[in-house]
């Protein structure tokens, strides 16, 4: 990346982020969904300080098995404690450790995003919690709630204790409310459940606000799809809705522009434009609060289907807009980022879409 990284030099010129490292990230053969996840989770910059100051507290002694967690750390702090301020690294340890953990990414076929990215916050989520569990153990005591793991799935309402909370959880966990309320005798029913992620159904020609819109939308349960009542001891008609109750303070917005096509028996890429600001202000879907998220990361799918294509970033460095292409990196003009809205027509030449949005909620001290 020479010249490209010399070229980023120039480009930014005295306004080069002091201590800030831009690098490309090889390519090991279709890694590009790797890559792209990285880089936006790189330039989430709380979740950065945070694996490096767990890094520096718990670095792998001796012949200490690694695992994910040690290694994304040790990527981190390479390319934090490079010399330069531009170059390409080489992310060999963490993509061995991971097709090591998950057979789904041995091959060397296109694998999805997202998938990796649920993967991975899960797994860092599963780490922390057992190294908590062995510390509980080795003291006989309760895990201090900054290491120790939260729920991954339901929140009973009641009659169950506080969640211990790692720091993965304080970056992205939020909490969903699904409401229930029987028509006939008003009774609501709420059951919660937690997410890393949203995963947003998508139309043509819409925006982030409407998706989120249709998706805390009110739904009627009639016919066949009645509603157990608890307290009519019957089925009933009943009205459902599904609302954000804690926000997290890293907002991650998958679009499904992935949908099996019955009639092609195959599933079909969708690229549809989908509008998504620079800054979201989350209103009706959320439960008493309208919190507004500033935009820092975009991973985009270039193709036009799911089984194949490439996968690109774009990040939001103090105020500067970058795009990451593997190996490659180059400053864009924030104007540039409505390009990967998608396509108004059906069949369109441009592919490049995007597909997991990285929002942090403003306020929160990000340095982007």
């Amino acid at each position: 990346m020479g010249a490209a990284g010399s070229k980023l030099e120039k480009a930014l010129g005295d306004q080069f982020p002091e201590g800030e490292r831009y690098f490309g990230l090889e390519n090991f053969g279709n890694t590009c969904y790797c890559n792209s996840v990285l880089q936006a989770l790189y330039f989430c910059v709380p979740f950065r300080e945070q694996l490096l100051e767990y890094y520096g507290n718990n670095k792998p002694v001796g012949d200490a098995e690694e695992n994910l967690l040690t290694c994304l750390a040790d990527l981190f702090s390479q390319i934090t404690s490079q010399k330069k301020k531009t170059g390409v690294i080489a992310p060999k340890r963490f993509v061995q450790r991971l097709k090591k953990q998950n057979e789904l990414f041995r091959s060397y076929m296109h694998q999805d995003a997202h998938e990796f990215l649920n993967f991975l916050l899960n797994e860092l989520v599963d780490i922390l919690e057992k190294e908590a569990q062995a510390a509980k153990n080795e003291r006989g005591t309760s895990p201090p709630s900054d290491t120790a793991n939260g729920p991954k799935n339901g929140l009973a309402n009641g009659g169950q204790k506080e969640p211990f909370v790692t720091w993965v959880h304080k970056n992205f966990q939020g909490i969903l409310t699904n409401e229930t309320k029987c028509l006939r005798c008003e009774t609501v029913t709420a059951r919660d459940e937690t997410f890393f992620d949203l995963s947003l159904d998508i139309e043509q020609n819409s925006s982030i606000t409407s998706c989120l819109k249709n998706f805390s939308s009110t739904e009627t349960l009639n016919a066949e799809d009645k509603f157990f009542c608890d307290k009519c001891c019957s089925l009933q008609e009943a009205q459902k809705r599904m609302k954000i109750k804690k926000p997290p303070h890293i907002l991650v917005v998958h679009l499904k522009r992935f949908k099996y096509i019955e009639q092609l028996g195959r599933n079909k890429k969708l690229s549809y434009r989908v509008v998504f600001p620079l800054e979201l202000k989350l209103g009706n879907t959320v439960e008493d609060a309208d919190i507004e998220y500033s935009l820092f990361a975009v991973v985009v799918h270039v193709g036009s289907g799911p089984n194949h294509g490439h996968y690109v970033s774009l990040v939001k460095s103090h105020n500067h807009w970058l795009f990451f292409d593997d190996e490659n990196v180059e400053m864009i003009d924030e104007s540039a980022v409505q390009t990967f809205f998608g396509s108004a027509q059906e069949y369109s030449s441009n592919t490049d879409h995007g597909y997991i949005l990285f929002y942090e909620s403003i306020g929160s001290g990000n340095k982007n």
